[in-house]
C-alpha cells in the first residue's frame, strides 16, 4: 500500500483551463479516507493551491501537505506552517536574473509568500489568471531581495527556442543549478539539488514513509525529480515522451481523469 500519493498540477491534476475533474476529486476523496495522504507538488506558491485545497478537503488540515516551488518548500497545510525550505542563495538568484534580462522573455521572481514579474507579458499574464495567481510587477534592482526568502527565478517565452537559450546560458554559468522545463512555457531555476523529488522524500522521512511507499504522478519535465526517486512512478496519458519513459504505469487518460486512473489502479 502506498502511503503518500504525490501529484503535479497543471495539466496533470488540473485542465489546461486550471479546473479540476470530478473524477479526480472522488478518487482523491476515497484515497484519503483509507488514510493515504494526497500531496499536491508543484511549481506554484502553496497561497495559490489554497482553492484547490478546498476542493480536496484537504484545507488548513493538520497532518497534510503542500510541496511548492519546484521543491522549494513544502508547507503543513494548517496556518501554511513551513516543514522544508530549499531557497536559493541570494547570490546566486541575483546572477540568474541578470543572465535571463538578455532574452526575450518575462521573469519569474518567487519569495516565500509571493510572486514579482519583470516585463510581463500579456498571454503570460492570461496563463496566470486561469490558475488564479496574482503578482506585482517588478520594478527596481533586484538588491531589493537580499534580504527575503527566494523560491525560484523563472522565465516565460512559448518559443522553445528561447527557452533552450535562456537554460544553457544558465547552465553555463554555475558550476551546479538546477534547470527544467514545465507546462510548455516555462523554464524553470532552483538552487542545485533542489527539485520536487528531494522535497517528498524529506517529508516522507520526517512521516516515517520510505521511496518506495510513495507514488508519484506527473506530465513534465519538472517532475523527473520526483518521478525518479520514488516507488511509482507515473505518467498521465499527456505526458512527455521523457517522462513516460521513466514511469512505471501510463494512465489511459490524461489530466480529466489520469489521477483518478492510477489510484484506482494502485490504492483502490
Amino acid at each position: 500500500m502506498y502511503k503518500i500519493i504525490t501529484s503535479d498540477l497543471d495539466e496533470t491534476l488540473l485542465r489546461k483551463d486550471g479546473t479540476i475533474s470530478q473524477a479526480n476529486i472522488d478518487a482523491i476523496a476515497a484515497a484519503s479516507a483509507k488514510g493515504v495522504k494526497f500531496v499536491p507538488n508543484t511549481g506554484r506558491s502553496f497561497l495559490t493551491v489554497q482553492n484547490l485545497l478546498k476542493q480536496l478537503g484537504l484545507y488548513q488540515k493538520p497532518g497534510e501537505y503542500v510541496v511548492s516551488y519546484n521543491g522549494g518548500v513544502v508547507v503543513e497545510n494548517q496556518d501554511n506552517q513551513v516543514i522544508v525550505s530549499n531557497q536559493m542563495p541570494f547570490a546566486e538568484a541575483k546572477k540568474t536574473f541578470e543572465i535571463m534580462t538578455q532574452f526575450d522573455v518575462d521573469i519569474h521572481v518567487y519569495t516565500l509568500d509571493h510572486l514579482y514579474i519583470y516585463r510581463p507579458r500579456a498571454d503570460d499574464m492570461a496563463y496566470l489568471k486561469t490558475r488564479g495567481v496574482t503578482f506585482d510587477e517588478l520594478t527596481g534592482s533586484f538588491d531589493q531581495f537580499e534580504n527575503d526568502r527566494i523560491m525560484k527565478v523563472i522565465v516565460m517565452n512559448p518559443d522553445l527556442g528561447v527557452r533552450q537559450n535562456v537554460f544553457q546560458a544558465i547552465t553555463a554559468a554555475f558550476d551546479e543549478i538546477n534547470c527544467t522545463y514545465s507546462s510548455g512555457i516555462y523554464m524553470e531555476v532552483n538552487h542545485a539539488g533542489v527539485d520536487k523529488g528531494t522535497a517528498i522524500l524529506d517529508l516522507g522521512r520526517k512521516l516515517g514513509v520510505g521511496a518506495d511507499e510513495i507514488m508519484a504522478i506527473g506530465d513534465n519535465a519538472n517532475d523527473l525529480g520526483m518521478l525518479t526517486k520514488v516507488g511509482m512512478p507515473v505518467s498521465v496519458a499527456n505526458g512527455i515522451d521523457e517522462v513516460k519513459r521513466v514511469a512505471k504505469f501510463v494512465t489511459p487518460h490524461d489530466y480529466e481523469s489520469g489521477v483518478a486512473d492510477a489510484i484506482q489502479e494502485f490504492i483502490l
